[in-house]
């Protein structure tokens, strides 16, 4: 996929850590990259870690009842609405337990709606949202991404482009549970980048 322009970008934060949070150091530098490449651009930023409500039996009910019912999904409405409106998405997430973590598990559960962001077919699921690219900026304490035991990104890479968005770029980096200082001192080891420092 060739991306023209963008002017809009999601971030979506899951990290308990606010301060000296690797994942969301790794954030905040693909949005400063993608600002000196596109020039003026939008950030949409959703704080998962305030109070991301889970879905349960209410909102279930509510999603297969009538329009009167469905006051319910208005936290799913506007997050399915953010994401389909933003050029780019960024996610930034820690590795907890050799997996995400629940507030941004819980955000998943709200996007992934059958017929506004995927819909069932004789030849299997189908994403209904235009590619768009995707970056992954994740910090593990010590699983090395795309390990085996890399559930965290490969179910990330899994559930975006079970919606329809294959162009996902991974900026990970591993151990910082030892070493935070040295695992984020080279940001362009995980951070690739293209001509006069454009993020690729």
């Amino acid at each position: 996929m060739t991306q023209k322009t963008i002017d809009t970008v999601l971030r979506i934060d899951s990290s308990v850590q606010r301060q000296d949070s690797v994942s969301r150091t790794l954030g905040d530098e693909i949005v400063r990259r993608l600002r000196d490449t596109y020039g003026q651009v939008t950030v949409r930023r959703v704080e998962l870690a305030d109070d991301m409500p889970h879905i349960d039996a209410s909102w279930v009910d509510a999603n297969l009842a009538a329009a009167t019912q469905r006051s319910r999904l208005a936290v799913s409405d506007q997050a399915v609405a953010l994401l389909d409106s933003a050029d780019a998405v960024v996610v930034t997430s820690p590795v907890y337990n050799f997996s995400i973590p629940s507030a941004l598990k819980a955000w998943i559960d709200h996007v992934c709606r059958a017929g506004l962001t995927t819909r069932y077919t004789a030849s299997g699921p189908q994403g209904l949202l235009a590619d768009r690219p995707v970056y992954l900026a994740m910090a593990s304490g010590g699983v090395a991404f795309g390990s085996a035991a890399d559930f965290a990104s490969s179910y990330l890479r899994q559930v975006f482009g079970f919606m329809g968005l294959k162009d996902i770029r991974l900026v990970g980096t591993a151990g910082v549970a030892s070493d935070a200082e040295t695992a984020t001192r080279h940001l362009d080891q995980w951070l690739p980048v293209g001509a006069a420092g454009r993020v690729a």
